[in-house]
């Protein structure tokens, strides 16, 4: 059974780029790609552009030497996350951590317009303008 046959919407996010930067092993970018993917393949998502960029410096003395960025056109919302760790599994999981919570200001900024909005009177809204 496919997702057309059950009219569910799968989101990929090969439409995301990951960008390499510096000594970076396959198994930290594996990791990466898979938290992006946990965050940007939830139910609800619109289509995702852009590019993630990973980091890590050369200088040994410094303190946290692995860096990522991400740039994301979510629908039509721009995200940006930068994230700075020591090593790479913590900057996946904190750019993971970032991610989500900028995606879910963009999702529920939506619905939060939406719902303030009073509506009109032959909406279900008051009819009168309050004076009495």
């Amino acid at each position: 059974m496919t997702a057309k046959d059950t009219s569910t919407q799968v989101t990929s996010t090969a439409a995301v780029e990951v960008r390499v930067e510096g000594d970076v092993d396959e198994e930290a970018v594996a990791y990466l790609r898979e938290k992006v993917d946990a965050v940007l393949g939830r139910p609800g998502v619109p289509a995702v552009s852009g590019a993630v960029r990973v980091a890590r410096a050369v200088a040994h003395h410094a303190e946290r030497p692995w860096s990522a960025g991400a740039e994301l056109v979510v629908g039509n919302a721009l995200v940006v996350v930068h994230a700075q760790e020591a090593t790479g599994h913590e900057l996946a999981d904190r750019l993971q951590d970032r991610l989500r919570s900028q995606m879910n200001r963009v999702l529920h900024r939506k619905e939060e317009a939406r719902r303030s909005a009073t509506p009109p009177p032959w909406r279900g809204g008051r009819a009168d303008s309050g004076r009495e």
